[in-house]
């Protein structure tokens, strides 16, 4: 296959040739599913079993979530991962996004109440149709709800679609509880992320 340059597709040969397939990785890797293409340090690793939870906005140390800063019924509450051996927030890659959100315990069955933590339920906060970040909440239905197409995920069934454009469920992370904090039991059960482009 020949480049507008002439050059067969693996000919990746002088330096500007070079930069140029360089930038094209690179794109490819920060808009495609798989999320930013600098996300390869510390800060960027995926959620892992015994990671705390943080609220997104908060500043300095990490102070973990509790139970309690989950309200019942309320919107989406944004939080990142974080490793309480070293401190360190897994914020460095947008896909490491979670969303909260919190139900009554004695509504649920045992399935649901294996997956979250009295009643908590953490999601990928990326929207699996275009990769915009999921914030809001349908109060009418209980769903969770991404304003950009408004596609809308049943917590309480695995984050399975409800409805809008979205091809697949919104990725659910398993939690605990641990001396009333919030505690990551497992991973993601699907790749957090959505199609190359926003709408």
């Amino acid at each position: 296959m020949r480049t507008p340059g002439g050059r067969s597709s693996g000919e990746c040969l002088t330096r500007r040739t070079a930069l140029h397939c360089l930038a094209l990785s690179m794109a490819t890797g920060m808009f495609g599913e798989g999320g930013p293409a600098f996300a390869t340090g510390v800060d960027s690793a995926r959620p892992r079993e015994g990671d705390r939870l943080v609220a997104e906005d908060s500043e300095g140390k990490p102070k973990a979530l509790q139970l309690l800063d989950i309200k019942i019924g309320d919107k989406p509450f944004g939080a990142f991962p974080f490793n309480p051996a070293d401190g360190i927030k897994r914020e460095g890659s947008r896909l490491n996004r979670i969303i909260l959100v919190r139900f009554d315990s004695s509504e649920l069955t045992p399935d649901q109440l294996a997956r979250s933590a009295d009643g908590v339920f953490a999601f990928s906060g990326v929207c699996p149709h275009r990769g915009c970040d999921v914030t809001e909440w349908n109060d009418k239905d209980r769903m969770i709800l991404c304003y950009c197409h408004l596609s809308q995920f049943d917590p309480r069934n695995q984050g399975a679609v409800f409805a809008g454009p979205a091809p697949r469920p919104l990725p659910i992370l398993p939690l605990k509880s641990e001396q009333s904090e919030i505690v990551i039991a497992g991973e993601f059960s699907s790749e957090p992320g959505g199609a190359k482009a926003i709408d």
